[in-house]
């Protein structure tokens, strides 16, 4: 009898320390994410997405399981953003420039000469700030679980070093699908052209633009040194990317399936923008060896540039409320030191 009441206790235990495991399983379905991206396997995009996914399958005993697209197989960020407010795809990482149309206040990020420094993005990205941007999404069919780094962007063209803003003019300059971005452009004497980023290696090729701003990772990966002779380094604007799911299928999701997919949009974030920063040391040394011709904007021309650019600020303050621009460049003064 003594062996058979053990043999029964410990199976009553075993059942009552595996109940809750049975549970959380439980809220754990086979689910494939397909999670969609611009650039190359080879690019840091592409590193982060694998960072990404490794952990979501790990995190769900190999339940979830994340089919990374990249390349823009699935289109350009407009299409991407598309298919997941019509739940026609899970997942995707892109600017957050052309989610402007969806959402004005993301027009924030585009704000020319906005950070100093990666320090004072993060700050502001990963804050309050941040956070309410991102917390305009759902409304509109998205979540946004972190921002990644696509870095400070520059500028590189075909035609001449651009050492002034008068040295834009008449230069043909590829931009993103964003209003702020053509009027900032086009007030410093570019002819700007919207373009997705999809098209823009074959019409920097075939000389349909002359010019185009990345950051030195894009550049790079992208191979743009082949069909670009001159890249300037501006750092005209900060550039953020955003991770973002279809609201109807997170909807879907119970609570420890969103909470996997935080997690390890936290953890690829924190991956990618310690690679993003470490290749961009390296990246502007290797353009320089792969034989692109670089000059940088002396300080006093920065300075002319964003006068010039004065009204371009205020009209996207005014687009994004003035409540949230005075609260952004009241967090940035006190990151500054200022009062």
């Amino acid at each position: 009898m003594t062996n058979i009441r053990r043999t029964l206790l410990a199976a009553t235990a075993c059942a009552v320390f595996a109940s809750p495991m049975l549970a959380v399983a439980q809220d754990i379905k086979p689910r494939l994410i397909r999670f969609g991206y611009g650039l190359n396997e080879q690019s840091n995009q592409g590193r982060a997405v694998k960072v990404f996914a490794d952990h979501v399958e790990k995190a769900s005993g190999g339940k979830m399981k994340v089919r990374a697209i990249g390349a823009a197989a699935l289109g350009p960020d407009t299409q991407m953003q598309q298919a997941l407010i019509g739940g026609a795809q899970e997942m995707m990482v892109g600017s957050t420039a052309t989610l402007v149309g969806i959402t004005k206040e993301m027009a924030l990020w585009d704000t020319p000469f906005l950070f100093n420094n990666s320090k004072e993005a993060d700050a502001i990205l990963d804050g309050p700030i941040g956070k309410k941007v991102m917390d305009k999404l759902p409304e509109k069919g998205l979540v946004g679980l972190v921002y990644w780094e696509n870095g400070f962007r520059n500028l590189t063209n075909s035609k001449r070093p651009v050492q002034k803003f008068e040295d834009f003019e008449g230069i043909k300059l590829r931009v993103m699908q964003n209003n702020v971005f053509l009027e900032s452009f086009r007030t410093l004497g570019a002819n700007a052209v919207p373009m997705p980023f999809s098209e823009l290696f074959t019409a920097l090729e075939t000389k349909t633009v002359d010019g185009q701003e990345n950051p030195y990772n894009t550049i790079l990966s992208s191979k743009f040194y082949e069909v670009q002779k001159y890249l300037s380094v501006t750092n005209h604007v900060y550039s953020p990317w955003i991770v973002t799911v279809s609201k109807k299928w997170w909807d879907q999701l119970s609570k420890d399936e969103q909470k996997i997919l935080r997690d390890a949009a936290v953890i690829s974030r924190d991956f990618e923008r310690k690679d993003t920063r470490e290749e961009a040391g390296k990246a502007l040394a290797d353009l320089k060896g792969k034989g692109m011709q670089i000059n940088e904007l002396s300080p006093a021309e920065t300075a002319r540039m964003r006068d010039k650019l004065t009204a371009v600020n205020a009209t996207i303050a005014t687009n994004v409320g003035m409540d949230l621009w005075n609260e952004t460049q009241a967090a940035l003064a006190k990151l500054r030191g200022g009062k």
